[in-house]
C-alpha cells in the first residue's frame, strides 16, 4: 500500500489512528479487532491508551487520548491529541497518522449530517496572535497529503479542517473558518498535524 501524493512513494507498514473519545473508538477497535496493549507499550503516567493488532497486512494502533479522572470524561481538545500523537509517534514510528472521530461540518459549503471528510489541511481558528510572524503561527496551518485516489475510491469529500478548544465559537473563530473556507470545524486534527 503506498500513500498518494508527489512525495517519494513509500510503503505503509504501519498507521496510528489518534482519536479522541473512547465512544468514537470503541466501533473501530471492535472492527478492527485491536487489542490493548497489555502491558501499556504508552507507560502511565500519561493518560492515553493505545490499541494495537494486524489489519490487511499493517500494524495498525489506535490510540485514545484518555479519561480525565478528577471529571470522569474523555480528554478531548488539543493539549491531549498533542501529547497523544508525540507518544504515539515515539512508541510505533508509523508511516501514517490519522486523525479521526466526529466534527460539525458547514452546510453552506457542502457538509451534511454523516458526510466523510478528508482533510485537504488543518488549522487552528482560535488561535489569535495578532504579531508579525506570530500570527500564522498561531493559525498553525498544515496542508494534507493529496489523496485523490481514496477520496475517489471511497467517495469523500474533501476540504480545511479546523481545529479549536471549544464546542463552539466566537464570531471571531468563525471569520477565520470563513475566510480560510473551512468545511469541518473539530477540537483535535490542527494539533494532531502540528
Amino acid at each position: 500500500m503506498y500513500a498518494d501524493g508527489e512525495a517519494e512513494q513509500q510503503p505503509i507498514t504501519s498507521v496510528v489512528l489518534i482519536i479522541a473519545m473512547q465512544a468514537e473508538a470503541a466501533p473501530l477497535i471492535a472492527a478492527l479487532n485491536l487489542r490493548q496493549d497489555s502491558p501499556p507499550r504508552i507507560p502511565p503516567p500519561a493518560p492515553c491508551v493505545a490499541y494495537s493488532g494486524k489489519h490487511c497486512g499493517l500494524d495498525v494502533h489506535v490510540v485514545w487520548s484518555g479519561l480525565d479522572t478528577q471529571h470522569n470524561v474523555d480528554l478531548i481538545g488539543t493539549v491531549p491529541a498533542s501529547l497523544a500523537t508525540y507518544l504515539a509517534c515515539q512508541t510505533f514510528n508509523p508511516d501514517l497518522i490519522i486523525s479521526t472521530g466526529t466534527a460539525g461540518g458547514f452546510k453552506a459549503r457542502g457538509a451534511a449530517i454523516g458526510d466523510v471528510f478528508v482533510s485537504t489541511g488543518k488549522m487552528h481558528h482560535d488561535r489569535r496572535i495578532p504579531l508579525p510572524g506570530f500570527d500564522k503561527q498561531g493559525l498553525g496551518y498544515v496542508e494534507s497529503t493529496p489523496t485523490p485516489q481514496l477520496q475517489a475510491a471511497l467517495q469523500l469529500k474533501a476540504g480545511i479542517v479546523t481545529s479549536g478548544n471549544s464546542l463552539d465559537y466566537t464570531e471571531q473563530d468563525m471569520q477565520i473558518m470563513t475566510k480560510h473556507g473551512a468545511v469541518v470545524k473539530e477540537m483535535e486534527a490542527a494539533a494532531i498535524a502540528w
